[in-house]
């Protein structure tokens, strides 16, 4: 049979609107991550994507929060494969390090893989200082089998923490690497970053992460 002349047409035109989805999503990562998510408008995405259609963002993702739910899933198909893999690794332990290991070590792996410079870091500690975009990327965790996995991890580590305590600790260790990350990440962009390596600071969050989830609980917070 012989193939349609409109196949060729077709296969440029989708070739195309993934190369324009593909330089939305990294100039409006950047632009999110520099000036905050609400100070920029689809308008400057458009325009930082090479786009001179105003209307090309919402017509590729719709709203803004569609937008950086599509950032956000672009980096944890990378990040979930990793995780699964070390996960894998501490399936049977008992180690509190271990599952520490595996929500601090996939995040960092990921952004080593990207390169220099990156945005990601940054663009996440954006989301996490508001409820309605930061739910986007809960919704992503949520929705993961490996990240799942490793909150039962925690969780067995240490039973005798009370569910709310647990609760509190996690989100504190959530912050801790979100912003220990993005502060690298932002002097790695502005050439100012100490000596230390992204391995070093893998190593820190996971000694200060083990630390916290030790912590005795006092009457106070008890």
């Amino acid at each position: 049979m012989t193939p349609s002349k409109s196949a060729p047409r077709r296969a440029g035109k989708t070739a195309r609107a993934s190369e324009t989805r593909d330089a939305i999503l990294t100039a409006a990562e950047r632009l999110f991550a520099e000036r905050g998510v609400f100070a920029v408008s689809n308008r400057q995405v458009g325009e930082a994507a090479g786009q001179g259609n105003n209307a090309v963002v919402g017509y590729h993702f719709g709203t803004k929060a569609d937008l950086v739910r599509a950032i956000v899933h672009r980096h944890n198909v990378h990040i979930e494969q990793l995780c699964q893999r070390m996960v894998a690794e501490v399936e049977e332990s008992g180690q509190l390090r271990d599952w520490v290991a595996c929500l601090v070590r996939p995040s960092i792996e990921h952004l080593v893989a990207l390169g220099n410079p990156t945005w990601y870091a940054r663009f996440s500690a954006q989301l996490s200082s508001d409820p309605g975009f930061r739910d986007v990327v809960s919704d992503e965790s949520l929705g993961s089998r490996s990240v799942l996995r490793v909150m039962e991890g925690l969780n067995a580590s240490r039973p005798e923490l009370p569910p709310r305590i647990r609760i509190e600790r996690n989100a504190m260790a959530r912050l801790l690497i979100v912003h220990t990350c993005a502060d690298r990440e932002r002097a790695l962009a502005e050439d100012s970053a100490a000596t230390a390596s992204w391995e070093s600071t893998a190593a820190g969050l996971i000694d200060a992460i083990t630390g916290l989830y030790l912590a005795p609980v006092t009457g106070a917070t008890a």
